[in-house]
């Protein structure tokens, strides 16, 4: 299994709403009223940018939620196994791990969380497969996203074509 060059890290794919509800649904319950301490990224040093095949770490008070996703369904949850000050070893880039690399993200920084919730798309083509994880603080949201076989990130509300599914 391809780890993405991080030492320890196992993802643990998954698809649709359903399964990582009753796989994750009451961890990720279980992080509301924490802080949110930071959100890591993995940055492309030659590029200058998010390298967004890497999973995505959110650290709530040392509880540490790994997110990625690939393909147009898969989805990894996986909690605790990274840790972002190793070096990322991925043959041909030149990676690092960085805290709160994107603007929003230093907004939402020491947010506590009122809640965690899927996102699924109800839409009839290949994003209908997809299961999106939704942060939701005070005044905030941060959801990690399918980006058709990479993570993406948004900052705004679920739209028109997605159920939001509470946790748990």
């Amino acid at each position: 299994m391809f780890d993405f060059g991080i030492e320890g890290y196992h993802p643990r794919w998954l698809n649709g709403p359903g399964l990582v509800a009753r796989t994750h649904g009451r961890r990720l319950h279980a992080l509301s009223g924490r802080p949110l301490t930071r959100v890591w990224l993995v940055w492309d040093l030659v590029d200058d940018e998010w390298f967004c095949d890497c999973p995505v770490l959110l650290d709530f008070d040392g509880v540490h939620v790994e997110i990625n996703h690939q393909k147009f369904d898969d989805l990894s949850l996986t909690w605790n196994t990274i840790d972002p000050c190793r070096p990322v070893s991925w043959t041909g880039f030149d990676l690092e791990w960085r805290p709160d690399a994107l603007p929003e993200l230093q907004t939402i920084r020491g947010m506590t969380l009122q809640g965690a919730e899927l996102l699924e798309w109800t839409v009839d083509n290949v994003a209908g497969r997809t299961t999106d994880v939704s942060f939701v603080f005070p005044d905030a949201r941060l959801t990690v996203f399918n980006a058709l076989d990479e993570n993406g990130l948004t900052f705004a509300p679920p739209g028109p074509n997605q159920r939001v599914r509470p946790c748990p």
